[in-house]
């Protein structure tokens, strides 16, 4: 039995992190982007103000530049994580999006918010795998994607 549990947990680490890097990028990145256009759709009938008036209601922050920074960041930063393109500070920037909808807006979703987090972070701590834009421009330095493909642990 521990024999048959070795050889699976070596198939499961076997999983390549550039698979796990782009399924993290595409989920994360589709979700947002879906919410940013639902958000697009209702602005002109005036329903993405009033949601952040009446249903969101950020503290400090004003609706009015709550709606336009919430639909902002939700239609440009999935598109930078879909190409891979400064992947570790759209995801930091989503991270920032999601700990304030857990906080303020929809604290009882954390099994939700919970899994966003952590597919944000590995993003920020691996990076965005190969075939990632950040990549091919140098933007993602080889011992972050030594570190992810090889499983290892850094060292805090």
């Amino acid at each position: 039995m521990l024999e048959f549990i070795n050889r699976l947990t070596t198939r499961f680490q076997s999983i390549p992190a550039d698979a796990i890097s782009y399924l993290a990028r595409l989920a994360v990145g589709a979700t947002f982007l879906r919410s940013g256009m639902l958000k697009l759709e209702g602005w002109s009938e005036g329903n993405t103000l009033a949601l952040f008036k009446d249903e969101y209601r950020l503290p400090v922050i004003p609706p009015e530049i709550a709606a336009y920074l919430a639909t902002a960041a939700e239609l440009t930063l999935p598109v930078l994580l879909f190409a891979g393109l400064f992947t570790r500070f759209a995801s930091l920037g989503l991270l920032f999006m999601t700990i304030v909808i857990e906080v303020f807006v929809y604290p009882n979703a954390f099994d939700t918010h919970g899994l966003w987090a952590v597919a944000l972070l590995y993003l920020m701590k691996f990076g965005p795998g190969a075939a990632a834009l950040d990549t091919v421009l140098g933007l993602n330095p080889p011992s972050a994607r030594l570190l992810a493909a090889s499983g290892s642990k850094s060292t805090m």
